[in-house]
């Protein structure tokens, strides 16, 4: 079942990339000269690709690997396996990097920032994805996506900082 599921998930990753414009290598083409993410469709594949290949990760405080990550080593990960940019270790060093966005404002590859009141500076960090989604590592579920119109989110929700 999940080699059916690899091959229907690479299947309409390489339709999506055909349907893009252009000859352009993935990091050429996701990255302008500023960092920025320029192609929400191309970011969102490869968002989808890294919660792919992280999903069942379980929260480990500190952790950075397959074998146990915490929110703010994931988004670290995934920043840079994905847009090669190098984030800040922790999610107190991430809530300053980068620019400070209205939540009216958010786009695909934002940084959302929760005050939660847990772990050892009492933040949480995910990506935004689309539709009010975001990716993070859950302390609950591991990698996955959550919807920002949860209570819980809803009420904890802090800041928006775009790289």
């Amino acid at each position: 079942m999940r080699r059916i599921n690899r091959l229907f998930f690479i299947v309409v990753t390489i339709s999506l990339f055909a349907c893009s414009s252009g000859n352009q290598g993935r990091e050429d083409y996701v990255i302008n000269y500023k960092g920025k993410i320029d192609d929400p469709i191309m970011a969102i594949t490869l968002l989808s690709e890294q919660q792919y290949e992280w999903a069942g990760t379980p929260y480990v405080l500190g952790g950075q690997s397959r074998r146990g990550v915490d929110c703010s080593g994931f988004v670290q990960k995934t920043f840079f396996d994905r847009f090669n940019i190098a984030l800040p270790r922790t999610t107190k060093e991430q809530a300053k990097y980068g620019k400070l966005v209205r939540k009216e404002d958010i786009q695909t590859g934002d940084l959302i920032f929760f005050k939660t009141g847990r772990g050892p500076n009492g933040y949480h960090v995910g990506i935004y994805v689309k539709d009010n989604k975001f990716l993070h590592a859950s302390t609950k579920g591991g990698v996955i996506y959550s919807s920002m119109n949860s209570p819980y989110w809803t009420k904890t929700f802090w800041q928006v900082r775009r790289i």
